[in-house]
């Protein structure tokens, strides 16, 4: 957790800001490589692109999970080599192709896009080693998978890839397949990954050579609610190794790390620039709520016009209605509590971040900072909304 010290040395310069903890995410990705030998982990860049955390990742050797060509360039400009850049995206346009080809390994999203990457290498006179997404037949519990914009359906890759294995100008060389982030169940996790592990002795089977690289995909969830349990990696390396077996000897595992890395250790932090009372309602105004982050915001908008008690999630946008915590940061001691509505500085009804909540008496000056920050915090809020300006990301060596 951030210190007191950390936040007001903050607020002397910035009204809204982030901090994250370097020392935090080092030490998430030591438990990852440390009990998961002899898999590759790549970050999902797009859970939080800053560059500090970029370099943070390289520096510790993880490969990036870019879903754009600017990730791929950023992930490239923090010391990430290009062997271990993996490109997967839906709707990746001629320039994107053309402008990373030799930059990170090219996943196909589509059959179209096996062609245009094809055609593209051609023009070039090389060869690009390829992966291929791959939507499962089977869904992430195991049931059977629906329609979905992600991928190639694996009855259409099958029927494509005794072409395309002659094809010039690609070399299918690895599968991708993630069918659902954010779980929290080990077991389902585990069964998941033993189902893509089938799906893939298939592939090699129809290659007739082994596979380079296998994304597993499905990256490793985050605690939100106070209720809810961490991943039990330790069993979940277990079942995969134990699931491996020598099949993929000579097969590059890769698992996507999601929010696992960082999503725990970032911090958003807001000043109180007002206080007022309406009709028995005490109002502490922040600044900069719904446009610095996002996602509390829309928790709230959940909570107060959704029917179920616990609606369904649907991310990265949301998770579940108490998926954040606040703490109040007071430049002096009190002891008195209150119950407040916790609002931002912007001109509409809804910029609202918490209702009802009870914490330390509030003055303009203090400090509210709301957990759970550090992974889809800044990259999905609307920062030119009001155009007051983006929240400062600080990284805490």
């Amino acid at each position: 957790m951030i210190t007191e010290r950390e936040v007001f040395q903050a607020a002397e310069n910035y009204d809204s800001f982030y901090l994250y903890e370097e020392e935090g995410i080092r030490q998430r990705i030591r438990t990852l490589t440390g009990k998961f030998p002899g898999v590759s982990f790549l970050y999902s860049v797009k859970c939080n692109p800053n560059p500090e955390i970029l370099k943070t990742i390289a520096g510790q050797g993880l490969g990036a999970d870019a879903a754009s060509k600017a990730e791929v360039l950023k992930s490239l400009d923090a010391g990430i080599p290009a062997e271990d850049i993996y490109y997967s995206s839906p709707g990746k346009t001629d320039r994107d192709l053309e402008e990373t080809l030799g930059k990170c390994t090219l996943i196909a999203d589509s059959v179209r896009e096996v062609e245009r990457i094809a055609a593209i290498a051609g023009k070039t006179g090389t060869e690009a080693k390829i992966g291929v997404r791959i939507h499962s037949n089977v869904s992430f519990t195991g049931g059977k998978s629906g329609a979905s914009k992600f991928g190639i359906d694996e009855d259409q890759f099958f029927l494509h890839l005794p072409e395309w294995k002659n094809r010039e100008g690609i070399r299918i060389c690895g599968i991708h397949v993630h069918l659902r982030s954010q779980d929290l169940d080990t077991e389902r996790i585990a069964a998941y990954h033993r189902s893509v592990l089938e799906l893939a002795k298939r592939v090699q089977e129809e290659l007739g050579e082994p596979l380079e690289f296998m994304n597993l995909g499905a990256g490793i969830g985050i605690p939100y609610a106070l209720s809810d349990q961490e991943v039990n990696v330790d069993r979940l390396a277990e079942n995969l190794q134990a699931s491996l077996g020598k099949s993929f000897s000579g097969t590059r595992i890769l698992i996507e790390t999601g929010r696992y890395l960082v999503g725990k250790n970032g911090w958003y932090a807001m000043k109180v620039i007002d206080k007022k009372i309406s009709h028995g309602t005490t109002y502490v105004i922040l600044h900069s709520t719904l446009n610095g982050f996002l996602r509390p915001s829309l928790a709230q908008l959940i909570r107060t016009y959704a029917r179920e008690e616990h609606p369904a999630g649907s991310e990265p946008l949301f998770t579940k209605t108490d998926a954040f915590q606040f703490t109040a940061f007071t430049r002096e001691p009190r002891t008195e509590q209150e119950c407040v509505d916790l609002v931002g500085n912007l001109c509409t009804a809804t910029d609202v971040i918490a209702e009802k909540i009870t914490l330390p008496r509030l003055e303009p000056g203090d400090v509210v900072v709301v957990n759970n920050a550090g992974s889809y915090a800044a990259t999905l809020s609307p920062f030119a909304f009001a155009s007051l300006g983006r929240p400062a990301e600080i990284m805490i060596r």
